[in-house]
């Protein structure tokens, strides 16, 4: 018999990691996977997503930019006098 076979370490993206949020913020996060395909391993259903452990971080971030953008606080109603 030859010599053990040296396990090889996992890819980074083995590690996985379960996303449960709003339709909304899945839809948002599918459009960010868009550009790379490098976040999401499994599109599950409306509210659930796996994606890649190394890219939760970064997914946050993305996602707090992209929401900043986004926002708009009310308006003040104007005085009906």
């Amino acid at each position: 018999m030859g010599p053990p076979l040296a396990a090889e370490p996992d890819p980074p993206w083995r590690c996985r990691v379960l996303i449960e949020c709003e339709p909304a913020i899945k839809s948002i996060i599918v459009h960010l996977d868009s550009v790379n395909n490098d976040i999401i391993i499994e599109d599950l259903d409306e509210q659930h997503l796996v994606v890649k452990e190394n890219m939760v971080h970064s997914l946050k971030q993305k996602l707090e930019d992209r929401l900043r953008e986004t926002y708009r606080p009310e308006e003040p109603l104007a005085d009906s006098d």
